[in-house]
């Protein structure tokens, strides 16, 4: 694998998937797209594992949503949309097993479908959140439906509105039920691994059932959401060639909260 990397301890039953682009902030390619769907399909059958951390290489990002080089073919009908990332999570792919999510640095974008099947966040004090679409013209459909699962409504609200203007900080993602717990610089991933081997340690079909209803405690919502999306990302989505031009004049600066 290239662009993810797999490492498991066998002792702790915990293993951990890192997102392995980073002088591209961990942006999503197509081949990432293949590489998460095979590991995640990989741990489903892996019971020596127990509990799963998802990180970022580097200190620039967690991950910054998908490769605005990626190429992804569409077909011609407006009724058909082909979106790569609603199949990069563990959720999407059958894995039951808790998905600890550990942020350094930017979570941005199409981030949030990771962060949207993790069970909780752990981020270090240099991380920050925020979603760009409508700087670039682009409705931010299930991304903000993932978060909206996440935070109360008026925060995830003005994190998609706001667009680059504005950065939460890990403080202020603590506050508002994001981020679980915010560690020193460089040590979510140890946060998040310390939790996973304790989850590891317990009973797997009481932890994994635990997990199953957690997710099916919104799940009805979340399907009715996504149903929307399509038709809500062809309507109101500029042509690619103006959010390609929004892109290049973006504004500079912004601020963290």
């Amino acid at each position: 694998m290239n662009t993810v990397r797999l490492t498991a301890d066998k002792e702790t039953g915990v293993a951990v998937v890192t997102l392995d682009r980073p002088a591209r902030l961990n942006a999503i390619d197509l081949e990432m797209v293949e590489e998460l769907t095979s590991v995640w399909r990989e741990l489903r059958f892996d019971d020596s594992v127990r509990a799963v951390v998802l990180t970022g290489a580097g200190e620039r990002a967690f991950c910054t949503g998908i490769d605005r080089n990626a190429v992804v073919p569409q077909p011609s009908s407006p009724y058909m949309q082909d979106d790569p990332l609603l199949g990069v999570g563990p959720k999407a792919n059958g894995l039951w097993k808790p998905v600890v999510a550990a942020v350094r640095g930017m979570a941005c974008g199409g981030a949030f479908y990771l962060l949207g099947e993790a069970e909780f966040v752990i981020a270090d004090d240099t991380a920050v959140f925020f979603d760009p679409h409508t700087t670039y013209g682009m409705v931010s459909a299930y991304e903000s439906v993932l978060m909206a699962g996440r935070m109360p409504y008026g925060e995830v609200a003005r994190m998609m509105l706001m667009g680059t203007a504005e950065r939460i900080s890990a403080r202020r993602a603590h506050e508002v039920g994001l981020v679980s717990e915010v560690t020193v610089a460089g040590g979510a991933l140890d946060g998040a691994v310390r939790c996973a081997a304790v989850i590891a340690g317990y009973p797997p079909e009481g932890v994994q059932g635990t997990v199953r209803a957690l997710w099916a405690a919104r799940e009805a919502a979340r399907a009715q959401a996504f149903a929307q999306a399509p038709h809500l990302i062809a309507l109101g989505n500029l042509p690619a060639g103006r959010q390609a031009e929004l892109f290049a004049g973006r504004p500079k600066g912004y601020r963290v909260r």
